[in-house]
């Protein structure tokens, strides 16, 4: 078995972020890593965020960094991975792709804890970089620029400190003298010798400062002083003339301002009253904002409030006061970016990323905490209170959707539809949801509108080619014309000089400023002056089918017959040739008009006889056949765009312009073939299955290029992104007919009509895979099952260290009738002056807030069932007595008389460290009422441990508690012991069943195959696997195969070889003899690891799923990062082949960005087996012009044909 292993959706978590001018010029882009992807965003005019390149690098992203050489335009990224190299990046702007300026090499790969890369910090004037480890080594690279002004970059020069573990460095920013680095360490010597653990107790953190001679080139200490054990990330204060210089030491409850031979200026961190006293404050994420004569910091503290610190300092750059002032809350970052346009990038650490835009910076009435009004007493330094309010000096503008963390998916057609959806579980704590996951891009809908009869065409027209929006809407019935004009709104009128008696067949522009209508009788040209020609169709022939452009026109009249009509100078529109074709015409379209010409050369015709032929327009072979191409049923539409020549731009490909034939065919097949521009011949046919209706075709605007519209049994579109070709489905209702659309209300839309209604709508981002609905949870989600009869889901959602809702409410209750007579309350009764229908609204919605904290041992849990359909929660059960919920099946018990039930396995008091502990565990029983939609409590039985598995077995249920598997069954006051297995290595995680046997998935040592003999009621192991696995998800593939994958963010399929499968299966006894000797504590055979692949992220999930009609089945993941892929196997040894070949030479010719070896990243783990990488296959379309000929030479295909494999292959999974 071979697999191919594509990313449908990347990545959507964010590890870390940096923002510059990374294009050169005014704008401010943002770089974000998403665990193995690099991305550059930037906010558009409307704020909206639009990325400009995606790259996979096939590596760990820990650490980026942004610098600038003194007097450049531009900046340059650095990169800290997991390769053992420190990269520098630059972006082409003209190719649209980041190249690597520098790699050097100083370790080895993967993530070790001396391995520099976690860290990386810079000086701030540019002139050198520092890239640390966690543990010992420090190096320092100098930056500098050669005579050609190409970037240099020096030896490393070394700053290592043995037993000496690093906690955050910075570069300190001290002007042009040389540069200095502080870092936060902890040495340990002491304590690894001492076996008392006194000096463990007594080890001391220190603020270190390093500086780099750029006279002698080298690194020295250059001063060290003891700092606040809670100490956990540095902060660079401007300096050289901009201010005081040195650093923000951020530590627990405390910021402390730190210098060379100045003194300490600590203020305490503002805390929130309802936080337990046993918790601390630390800050988690920081930005800076620097102007001309001012300076301030953002700080986040891991509850999601931000303040904002200020210092004051006197002429001789000594700080007097440090400030500290509530700013706003917002949900946890991972990274905050302060652009210079007034934006706050937002990077969350969980949920949704966003995009702030600034209304203030700091409101004098909040809360501050001053160095200058530190109090000290007996327990320490007083605290300062505060209490959260709504955002006041940021509003929201934007969203980019995140699934981190994908805690649980399943995949299933619950609502009917051509393609199953994914339903994935999200999030943590208040920003929790379940998303529903669809194939296709989000549609926003503008506008809707009933119509007074069932339309049949719609077209939008300018009046003139200059205009830059539409000026009417005509929509065609069966027997009349409807014209509305665009304004302010949208109004019927009838003095527009088109003929509203008859159908129309074609309305466009003609020339600069005319307008055209064809209907059955002839075609209708209308003057900018509103004078009308009209020309007649000869005899009872009536028009059938019409194509034009700008300047041409080519009707088909019935019987066969084609007429050309030309525009020539003076406007008027001249019959140029007639052609009689050999049978009806079925479509017909002709080329816009290319840049600089007078006329498009090429008409396509497609006819009844299932054949389509291209036409030449030229006054020398006017009306002569060119090509002619047989297809597999009739052709309905046809579509001629040309894709303008390009070289890098947005779309990142160097091709020259060219024209595409689309053509949509009576079965549902949407074929796209190359016309050479030259020539005129037909050549790289390329078929896809839309639907069951045959698609009909329609040329938009997106993004200001030609893409093209498919309407079959649902509406697809065809576009450009980053140098693919992408064909997606829109998630909307069935269209009859469309047309791109143009207002000042909405700038680039498509009108289409469906039914008897008109409607507008918008596509949103483009390149996403998948669009998202969102239903909130209330706690973390853990597990979930669909259940299948009443199409209902059960999810298990539960908190540590939370509140319960009710004790929420009060508390936030009391907290804002105290806060009513208090100055930070002043919110509140402002909200209600504004109007009544303010004060229902949330003041402090849990999403934006963050859940309160209580102790860290309570539990808050509960068991929701949720309709997808309607989006609503039917029943939510709160589980009491500190339980948390943690496995859960349906299963049908022998005795039927209660049906399927709901199996819930809890455990009361969990503790995961020492080891996870709880006091108890139970299985709750609940029987469904009301069709599944509410749950009643049959009995709960106890256990003696944590049942973390649950599975329906042959009218019994399995349960995993700890190390033993039993099987229970149903008694009438609890499940009652039928039979046990002891003899499992740790904790049981995952039970599968098919027919008697069992597979069973433990916490750390992979699969084992377990055989249940009914008549001797006993169960035993008669196979296990030889490596250990931490696993984190498994999926059964079929009686001899699973697939596991394991917190290394490995995927792996284990097989049991054929002939030990049939031994086991005929032998009487089932291999009990042979298990009772056992074998080296482990079970008699061994299964066969098939299938190894390294994805580089957690996978929490594994599915099997088809996710298009007629597509092949393939393994579908989720991961922690967010990302969903697909394993699809090869059907073919030659498709092995092929793209087996086709990755050994992108391996070779077009290394990971990030310097980490593909195939060893791969192979992180256990080295990979029978797996081919289609994320590196994908990036075959992205290489220069000359590099993709000369792969496909080595392969003996042509890059088109390369194209087209991948393009297939990619069509079979989604």
């Amino acid at each position: 078995m071979y697999l191919y292993s594509l990313s449908l959706q990347r990545a959507t978590g964010i590890v870390c972020a940096t923002y510059g001018n990374f294009i050169g010029g005014k704008t401010q882009e943002i770089v974000v890593a998403r665990g193995k992807v690099l991305d550059i965003l930037r906010p558009d005019d409307n704020g909206k965020l639009q990325t400009l390149l995606s790259v996979e690098v096939f590596g760990a992203i820990r650490s980026l960094v942004q610098f600038r050489l003194t007097g450049s335009q531009k900046d340059y990224i650095v990169v800290g991975s997991d390769s053992g190299r420190i990269v520098i990046l630059e972006y082409n702007r003209e190719k649209n792709t980041l190249e690597k300026v520098h790699q050097e090499t100083f370790g080895k790969s993967g993530c070790r804890r001396i391995v520099p890369g976690q860290y990386l910090a810079v000086d701030p004037k540019g002139r050198a970089v520092m890239i640390g480890a966690c543990e010992k080594q420090k190096l320092v690279y100098v930056l500098n620029r050669d005579n050609a002004a190409r970037l240099t970059i020096s030896s490393p020069l070394e700053a290592h400190k043995s037993h000496t573990i690093v906690y955050s460095i910075t570069g300190v920013d001290c002007g042009f003298d040389n540069p200095i680095f502080a870092a936060i360490e902890l040495d340990y010597s002491e304590a690894d010798q001492d076996s008392t653990g006194q000096a463990a107790a007594e080890a001391q953190k220190h603020l270190t400062f390093y500086e780099l001679d750029l006279g002698l080139n080298h690194v020295v200490r250059k001063w060290t002083e003891p700092i606040d054990n809670g100490a956990n990330l540095l902060v660079t204060v401007p300096g050289g003339g901009d201010g005081p210089s040195g650093v923000l030491v951020c530590a627990e409850n405390f910021v402390i301002y730190k210098n060379q031979n100045r003194p300490d200026v600590r203020a305490v961190i503002p805390r929130r009253t309802d936080l337990p006293a046993e918790r601390g404050v630390l800050i988690v994420s920081a930005a800076t904002h620097k102007q001309k004569n001012m300076f301030f910091f953002l700080l986040q503290t891991e509850y999601g409030d931000i303040f904002k610190v200020t210092l004051d300092y006197d002429s001789n750059d000594q700080v007097t006061e440090l400030k500290i002032r509530y700013f706003d809350t917002i949900p946890v970052t991972s990274a905050m970016c302060v652009l210079k346009s007034g934006f706050l990038f937002a990077a969350s650490e969980f949920g949704n990323h966003a995009l702030y835009q600034f209304q203030g910076i700091g409101h004098e009435s909040d809360v501050e905490s001053s160095s200058s009004t530190l109090m000290e007493t007996e327990e320490g330094f007083q605290p300062v209170f505060f209490q959260p309010r709504k955002l006041k000096n940021l509003v929201q503008i934007d969203e980019i959707e995140s699934l981190m963390p994908i805690m649980d998916m399943k995949v299933a057609n619950l609502f009917e539809e051509e393609t199953p959806q994914l339903f994935a579980l999200c999030g943590k704590g208040p920003q929790s949801s379940l998303r529903i996951l669809r194939p296709g891009l989000a549609v926003t809908e503008m506008a809707v509108s009933q119509l007074p009869g069932v339309p049949s065409a719609v077209w939008t027209v300018k009046r003139s080619v200059n205009d830059e929006f539409d000026a009417y809407i005509v929509v065609s019935f069966v027997n009349a014309t409807l014209v509305l004009s665009i304004g302010e709104t949208v109004e019927e009128v009838s003095d527009s000089g088109f003929l509203d008696t008859t159908p129309s067949l074609a309305v466009s522009l003609l020339g600069e400023d005319s307008l055209m209508q064809v209907h059955p009788n002839g075609i209708r040209h209308i003057r900018a002056d509103g004078r009308i020609n009209e020309w007649k169709t000869p005899g009872k022939k009536t028009i059938v089918r019409v194509g034009c452009n700008r300047m041409q026109v080519v009707i088909a009249l019935s019987g066969g017959e084609l007429i050309y009509f030309e525009m020539d100078m003076t406007g008027q529109l001249m019959e140029i040739e007639k052609r009689e074709m050999s049978g009806d015409v079925a479509c017909l379209d002709i080329a816009p008009v290319p840049e600089g010409r007078q006329r498009s050369r090429f008409l396509a015709v497609g006819s009844y006889d299932s054949t389509i032929r291209i036409l030449s327009l030229d006054p020398d072979d006017c009306m002569q056949i060119l090509s002619m191409q047989a297809v597999s049923s009739p052709p309905e539409s046809l579509l001629l765009l040309e894709v303008q020549a390009s070289t890098g731009g947005e779309d990142g490909a160097d091709h020259p312009a060219s024209v595409f034939l689309s053509a949509g065919l009576q079965n549902g097949v949407l074929l796209r073939t190359e016309v050479d521009m030259v020539t005129g011949s037909l050549s790289d046919t390329r078929t896809r299955f839309l639907g069951l209706r045959a698609p009909k075709l329609f040329s938009a605007l997106v993004r200001g290029r030609r893409a093209m519209l498919c309407l079959s049994s649902r509406p697809w579109l065809g576009y450009i992104h980053q140098g693919h070709f992408l064909l997606t489905p829109l998630s909307y209702e069935t269209l009859e007919y469309a047309a791109s659309f143009s207002s000042d209300q909405c700038a680039e839309g498509v009108v289409a009509v469906a039914g008897d209604a008109l409607r507008v709508f918008t596509i949103e981002r483009l390149g996403e895979t998948f669009n998202q609905t969102v239903m909130p949870l209330r706690y973390t989600p853990r597990k979930f099952i669909l259940h299948p009869k009443n199409k209902t889901l059960v999810i298990l959602e539960s908190d540590m260290g939370s509140l319960t809702t009710e004790e929420r409410d009060a508390n936030k209750k009391e907290a804002i009738e105290a806060a009513g007579g208090a100055e930070n309350g002043k919110m509140y009764v402002d909200d209600q002056e504004n109007g009544e229908g303010e004060e229902k609204e949330d003041p402090l919605p849990d999403a934006q807030y963050g859940y309160p904290k209580s102790v860290s041992s309570k539990w808050v849990s509960c068991i929701r069932v949720l309709d997808p359909k309607s989006a609503e929660t039917t029943c939510l059960l709160e589980l009491q007595d500190n339980e948390a919920a943690l496995s859960v099946c349906t299963v049908t018990f022998h005795d039927k008389e209660l049906g399927t039930v709901l199996a819930v396995g809890t455990s009361k008091d969990l503790k995961f460290w020492p080891r996870k502990e709880s006091t108890g565990g139970f299985i709750h029983i609940y029987r469904f009422l009301n069709e599944g939609k509410t749950l009643e409590l049959v009995h709960k039985t106890p256990v003696d441990g944590v049942p973390t598995a649950l599975c329906p077995f042959q009218g019994r249920l399995l349960v995993g508690v700890g190390q033993v598997l039993r099987i229970y069954d149903l008694g009438k006051r609890k499940l009652l012991r039928k039979c046990e297995n002891k003899n499992f290595p740790n904790t049981i995680i995952a039970i599968h069943t098919y027919g008697d046997r069992i597979y069973v998935g433990d916490l750390q040592e992979s699969f084992h195959y377990v055989k249940y003999r009914r008549d001797e009621n006993q169960l035993y192991t008669f196979a296990d696997d030889s490596c250990p696995r931490w696993l984190t998800a498994s999926l059964h593939i079929d009686f001899d195969t699973m697939a596991g994958a394991d917190k290394f963010g490995n995927v792996y399929f284990m097989r049991l070889p054929q002939d030990v499968s049939e031994e086991i299966e005929d032998d009487p006894t089932g291999g009990k003899i042979k298990w009772e000797q056992g074998r080296l504590n482990g079970a008699p055979n061994k299964v066969e690891e098939i299938i190894q692949f390294h994805v580089g992220e957690v996978v929490t999930s594994l599915q099997k799923a088809s996710l298009i009609p007629g597509g092949g089945e393939c393994v579908l993941y989720g991961t922690v990062m967010g990302s969903v892929g697909a394993l699809l196997p090869f059907a073919s040894r030659e498709d092995v082949d092929f793209f087996s070949h086709l990755e050994m030479h992108l391996r070779q010719e077009n290394p990971p960005l990030c310097g980490r070896d593909h195939m060893a990243f791969r192979s992180a783990y256990f080295p990979v087996k029978d797996v081919i990488d289609g994320d590196l296959c994908e990036q075959y379309p992205t290489l220069s012009a000359d590099l993709q000929r000369k792969i496909a030479d080595e392969l003996d295909r042509t890059p088109g044909e390369i194209l087209k494999k991948l393009e297939d292959i990619r069509n079979r999974i989604i």
